[in-house]
């Protein structure tokens, strides 16, 4: 009786040897796909600064203004006036569609009906 006791707690510390092998490596990928995650984000922030810095040159006012001269017979583009903002209240916002009425059923009728 002894000796299936040993056996047993032998068989039972092998299979968490073995459990506690394949979750350390588990682990260890896991932490190697996350540095390797952090490492592409590092790389698209610095991307995203390379793009905002080229969206603030090329939003430049004197190139804005240039490109308005230059295409301006194709375009038609003129400078914005005061007169041609208008409060919202003064947009002509087509009306809503009347709502359908149902017939008033009385509830009492109903009640009576076989």
């Amino acid at each position: 009786m002894r000796s299936l006791t040993y056996l047993a707690c032998v068989l039972t510390v092998m299979a968490l040897a073995f459990w506690a092998y394949r979750e350390n490596y588990r682990t260890q990928a896991a932490i190697d796909d996350m540095g390797k995650i952090r490492r592409e984000i590092a790389g698209l922030r610095e991307d995203l600064g390379v793009l905002r810095a080229e969206w603030a040159y090329q939003n430049r006012p004197e190139r804005l203004r240039q490109l308005v001269d230059l295409n301006f017979e194709r375009l038609l583009l003129v400078p914005q006036e005061m007169g041609q903002v208008v409060e919202l209240g003064h947009v002509d916002y087509p009306k809503p569609a009347a709502p359908v009425e149902e017939p008033n059923v009385d509830p009492a009728s109903e009640e009576q009906k076989p």
